[in-house]
């Protein structure tokens, strides 16, 4: 591309060649004046906009402002949102374990605590060396632990109630309840005594308890009535199986309120007292069996005696034959 330029100043004309390469200098050179000059006045005017009070500046500056204020609201509200749901979470399973926590202390036979109220927080203290306040990150993963911490809190909370009510299970099929109520502990005592009838040294394979006609019996722990019926020896008898190769007896009852096959409740009434068959008077013959082999009941009765209050702890009569 060629410019002629023709002046009365000159004897000649004048012929200019311009390149493709400097058209695009030029458009580059007049592209970067066109930048420079529009961010000069764009800072020019929004450094000076309050003091000039142009509206259509002042009306971007607001909305801008806005915009930016809309966007950290909207971000706080997530926020807040995502804390509440974990607060929630968190209360619930506070309500859990408190729930969970009562029925524990009642299996174990404990009191459970009094509920602290909103208005008396537990107290708390201690100096104050430094301090550092958290951020919302760090605060979201400190609920987090927390969160966490409840879960595995309740879980193994789980696990002790799941082990206090098969322990509680298996001691209410052990014979561990008087057989008798207000009668006179072991009249005859477990083992070698001399027979009342012979007068020779013989095995007693139970205890005695001295009482009158009528007292209830009661099964030492629950199970399922294997006899009841009358028998040469022992008169009147119950015998009940409480599983494990466990069983009892309950013999010279007067009257009998079972049949066999019946499931019956540690502590419900079975029986009275009488003296009928090998007796010399109204008691209850009481047994404890392992595998048929008859076993010293004091050694399960002794958590009924220590359970007693003291002012009705039954008295123990000797070893002496009845």
């Amino acid at each position: 591309m060629q410019i002629i330029l023709v002046s009365d100043r000159l004897t000649t004309a004048k012929a200019i060649t311009i390149a493709p390469r400097h058209l695009v200098g030029a458009l580059f050179a007049f592209t970067v004046l066109v930048f420079v000059l529009a961010s000069a006045f764009s800072f020019i005017t929004l450094k000076h906009a309050s003091e000039l009070r142009i509206p259509m500046i002042d009306e971007l500056i607001t909305a801008a402002r806005n915009e930016e204020i809309e966007r950290s609201e909207q971000f706080v509200r997530e926020n807040l949102n995502t804390m509440a749901v974990k607060l929630g979470q968190m209360q619930a399973q506070l309500i859990q374990l408190d729930t969970l926590g009562t029925r524990l202390a009642k299996l174990a036979g404990v009191k459970p605590p009094d509920p602290v109220s909103d208005n008396a927080p537990p107290g708390r203290g201690g100096p104050l060396v430094s301090e550092q306040p958290l951020s919302a990150a760090e605060l979201e993963v400190q609920m987090k632990h927390f969160s966490d911490l409840l879960a595995h809190q309740d879980d193994y909370l789980g696990v002790i109630e799941s082990e206090l009510l098969l322990d509680q299970a298996t001691l209410s099929l052990v014979p561990s309840t008087l057989p008798v109520s207000g009668g006179s502990w072991n009249a005859s005592g477990f083992g070698w005594r001399i027979d009342p009838f012979t007068g020779s040294r013989a095995m007693h394979e139970g205890v005695d308890f001295v009482s009158e006609v009528g007292t209830p019996i009661i099964a030492a722990a629950a199970g399922v009535v294997t006899e009841a019926g009358f028998h040469p020896q022992y008169g009147n008898l119950v015998e009940v199986d409480h599983g494990r190769d466990l069983s009892t007896r309950y013999a010279h009852a007067n009257k009998l309120f079972v049949k066999p096959g019946m499931v019956v409740r540690r502590g419900q009434k079975i029986a009275e007292v009488g003296s009928t068959g090998r007796s010399t008077g109204p008691h209850l013959h009481f047994e404890v069996r392992v595998k048929g082999v008859a076993q010293n009941p004091n050694r399960f009765l002794e958590l009924a005696r220590k359970a007693l209050p003291s002012g009705r702890e039954q008295a123990r009569i000797g070893k002496t034959g009845s």
